[in-house]
Formats: structure tokens, sequence, C-alpha cells
């Protein structure tokens, strides 16, 4: 009896224990799952945020190509079909700040949103102008774009530093401004790829790409709860700025000139090429000469994603990466003289580095930027640091084309000079610390 006894007690504490094993699994098991939702969610999120500077790209830069021919539909000067790109950049840098103010107030996707529409609207105007013939209602509807432009990409950065902390933050900044750099390589080619069935199809697919990314913007990513705190009068509001200037503005303001350095010397280089990839002895355009611009630009997008994977909060590391990279555009740009456009492929392998060098600094530059200031104030300050990028994306065309008339060499001298003087400004007085995590 006291076997039997014994027997099913066993069994049943077999049983017993089998039945925990099983709830254990099964916890575990859910837990997994949990992590692997999440983690899909995360992706989904990630591509989200990454569509947003995608678009501003593209509603930029797939007009390049076609500026030759619209300048002969229209019946307009180069210069008036340079417009079509300044202005828009001119007209985002300016009311970039304001929109960055509005997002701190009220939220990131309240302005993200609204300002999509408007940019893919006035895209659909600019279509229409384009197919009247009618060269005021293209500018004006640029002008426009460039004011929905003005509350995208900017407002973006302020978003990733509000929904990630630590390395993951570096990183989907670094994917942020590998998703601009993705942009500026296929904009060129399918910018050309549509001109082949008219020259204004451009106008017409970019409010498509605009439309996709407002739904997942809208779907995928769920914005942190704002406090009522967090809202400020806009004379203290401003005088917080102020005093975020005072404390960290040698830094801070020097940041923000590098990048616009950064960016004024990529668009440079990319007017450049496009300028003098059409003339003998090259005699490349169309679908073939975006190819040649994309090498630099694959440079670019590659480096900056790996850069923002790997910087994580290193305040160090992302010191030493910025020297580098700017120390090897300056070389590099500078070695173009020697080896001038005669000799294409070295030419091209030292144009590519430089963007490279750009590709080191730019997530480092937007890591320490994002996180150097409370929530409340972020919108604010990445956008000061976006318009003074516009500004130097808008200024890099337009004087490159002025010196070239004068001499290439002239062109590669500058360049390199304001390499260097980007790489003396970040080795004196930018000095990060060595975990940013910690000194917040």
């Amino acid at each position: 009896m006291e076997k039997t006894k014994s027997r099913k007690l066993n069994i049943s504490f077999e049983s017993d224990m089998e039945d925990h094993s099983r709830e254990a699994r099964s916890e575990t098991n859910q837990e997994g799952d949990g992590k692997k939702e999440a983690s899909g969610r995360r992706i989904w999120e990630f591509i989200a945020i990454a569509s947003i500077p995608l678009v501003l790209v593209l509603g930029n830069s797939m007009l390049v190509p076609v500026l030759p021919e619209m300048q002969e539909k229209l019946g307009i000067t180069k210069m008036q079909s340079s417009l079509v790109i300044t202005l828009f950049s001119v007209t985002a840098g300016i009311f970039i700040p304001v929109v960055g103010y509005l997002s701190d107030q009220f939220g990131r996707k309240a302005i993200i949103i609204p300002s999509l529409i408007v940019y893919g609207g006035a895209g659909i105007l600019a279509g229409f102008g384009a197919v009247w013939e009618s060269y005021p209602i293209v500018i004006g509807a640029r002008a426009l774009q460039g004011l929905g432009a003005a509350g995208t990409a900017p407002i973006a950065m302020a978003l990733v530093g509000d929904l990630y902390k630590g390395g993951t933050e570096s990183q989907v900044l670094g994917l942020t401004e590998a998703s601009n750099g993705t942009g500026k390589v296929i904009s060129p080619i399918l910018g050309s790829a549509l001109a082949l069935i008219v020259w204004y199809a451009a106008f017409f697919a970019f409010p498509f790409f605009c439309a996709l990314s407002l739904l997942a913007v809208i779907f995928l990513i769920k914005e942190p709860e704002r406090k009522s705190t967090e809202k400020q009068p806009l004379g203290k509001y401003l005088q917080t700025i102020g005093q975020i200037l005072k404390k960290k503005g040698r830094w801070l303001i020097t940041s923000f000139l590098v990048g616009s350095l950064g960016l004024f010397t990529l668009f440079g280089i990319l007017f450049y090429l496009s300028e003098i990839l059409e003339n003998p002895p090259y005699n490349i355009d169309g679908v073939m000469k975006g190819l040649v611009l994309a090498i630099p630009l694959a440079g670019l997008v590659i480096t900056s994603y790996t850069t923002g994977s790997v910087i994580k909060k290193n305040g160090l590391l992302m010191r030493w990466l910025m020297n580098i990279g700017l120390a090897l555009a300056t070389v590099a740009l500078g070695l173009t003289l020697v080896f001038n456009k005669n000799q294409l492929y070295i030419f091209m392998a030292l144009i590519t580095l430089s963007s490279v060098g750009t590709g080191l600094l730019l997530p480092c530059l937007n890591t320490m930027i994002t996180g150097s200031v409370d929530k409340s104030q972020r919108g604010m300050i990445t956008s000061i640091y976006n318009s003074l990028r516009f500004l130097g994306v808008a200024a890099g065309p337009p004087l490159i084309g002025w010196l070239m008339e004068k001499s290439d060499n002239i062109v590669f001298i500058l360049l390199s000079v304001l390499s260097g003087i980007a790489l003396g400004l970040v080795f004196f007085l930018i000095k990060p610390e060595k975990n940013l995590a910690k000194s917040g």
C-alpha cells in the first residue's frame, strides 16, 4: 500500500512538474513572441521614420535632370530654372525654426502630417503649372513645397530623439542620414527615367511617394504623450533656447556650421559633376549620368548607416570619426588638383572618399545635437541645425557654378580649404564627453 501511495505521489509530482514546465515554456514562448512582435513593430517604425527624409530628397533632387528641358519648354533662363531648386531650399531654411518651435509645443506628428500633405499637394500644383507651361505657378508651388518640407525631415530628427535612447537613437539617426543619402542616389536616376515618359512626370510621381510616407507616419509611429508642462510661452521658450546656446554654444553652433559646410561641399561637388559629365570627352547624360553621380553618394549612404550603428553614445569614438572624416575629405579634395577630371576613374575615387568622410561626420553631429537638449526644446535646436543645412545645400550649386566659369582648380581649392577649416573647428571646439548618455 505504501509503495502504491508513493508511486501515486511520484506520478502526481511528475505530472505537476510537467505542468509547471509546460507553463514555463508557454510563458517563455509568449515572452519570445512578444519580443519578436515588438522587434517587428520597431522595424516598421524605423522604415516609417526613414521614409520622411527620403521623400524630402525625392521632391527636390528628382527635378535636377529635367531642368534643361524645363528651360526649353517654359522659355526660361538657366537662372530661372535654378530657382526651382534654390527657392525651395531657401523657403524651407527660413521656416524650419518656426515649425521647430511649433513641434515643441504641439508634438512632432502634429507638424509632420500636415507638412507632408502640403508638400505632396504643392507637388501636384507644380505639375499642373508645368502642363499649363506657367512658370509663375511652378515657382510659386515650389516655394509652397519648401514650406511643407520645413516640417518633414528636420522634425523627424527631433522625433527620433523623443522615441529612442542610447545606441538605438544613434542607429536610427544614422539610418535617417543614410535614407537622405539614398534619396540623393536614386533621385537623378528616377528623375531621368521619368523624363523619358514626359519631362514633367516627376512632379506628379513625387506625391505618390509622399502619400506612402504619410500613411506610414500615421499608422506606424506612436509618438510619446506630451506633458502639459512641456508647453511654454514664446518669450520663456526663446529665453530657454538662449540659455542653451549660451551654455553649449561653443560646440553646438560649431556643429551647426560644420554640418552646413558638409552639405555645401557635397551638393557643390554633385553640381560640378553634373555639369562636366555632359560635356566632352565624357558625353554622359540621362540615366547613365545618374548612375555615375550615384557612386559617391553610395559611399555616403553606406558610411552613414554604418557609423550610426557603431557610435552608440560613445563620445570619444564620435570625436575620432569626425576628425578622421574631415581629414579624409580635406586630403581627397586637395588631391583632385593633382589627379584632375581628365583622369576620371581616379577623380571619381577621390570624390567618393570625400563623400565617405562626410558619411563619418554627419551621423555623429546628428546624435550629439539631438541629445544635447530636453524634449521640450529639441525641435528648435534640431531645426536651427537643419535650417543651416538647407542653406548650405542652396548655396552650393550657384557658388560652384560661378567659380567654374573662372577655373576648375579654384572650385577644389575652395572645397578643400573649407573642409580643412571644418576640421580645425571640430578638432579644437567639439570635444564630446566619453559617454554622452551620462552627460545628457
